[in-house]
């Protein structure tokens, strides 16, 4: 329930929040639990159910773009999303976080968007977004949920949720 609330009062937030020349939110997760630590692996029954859940949560969030890296992973924590909105996720190479960004920036600048990552590039593109304060994702954290909502000067504010 106070998930709900939290995540309804930060969508409320990025929706009125912005200027309306400016980047609406960059919503940032790490890709839902795998089944295991190969390489490339698939989701676990439990990351399934949490993709479903992140896309029920940002159902209602206005995401008009979903970038994910190469790794299955991220797909299929995007999929549900993605095909409830009928967005074709962006594939871009996980070590291109500057790319993803300037992306970002140039062909979404007036948008919601979502990009689905991992524990190490969630943090560094918050960091090129502009966000001074360190972030950690756990090896074991899989419901993180970050709203960026960039400001006109100065570093973007920065929700940390949990989904």
């Amino acid at each position: 329930m106070m998930t709900r609330f939290t995540l309804a009062a930060a969508v409320i937030l990025l929706a009125t929040a912005a200027p309306v020349r400016a980047q609406k939110a960059v919503i940032l997760v790490r890709h839902a639990e795998k089944v295991d630590d190969s390489r490339d692996p698939l989701l676990s029954a439990a990351g399934k159910a949490r993709a479903r859940a992140l896309a029920r949560h940002l159902r209602t969030a206005g995401v008009k773009a979903i970038y994910v890296t190469q790794f299955r992973r991220t797909m299929l924590t995007a999929a549900p999303l993605a095909a409830a909105a009928g967005l074709q996720p962006v594939v871009l190479s996980a070590d291109q976080t500057q790319a993803l960004v300037d992306r970002i920036r140039e062909e979404n600048a007036h948008d919601v968007v979502l990009v689905v990552g991992h524990s190490d590039t969630v943090p560094e593109v918050l960091r090129r977004l502009g966000h001074a304060q360190p972030v950690t994702i756990g090896a074991s954290e899989y419901d993180n949920l970050f709203v960026a909502i960039p400001r006109p000067e100065g570093a973007p504010a920065v929700l940390r949720l949990r989904y």
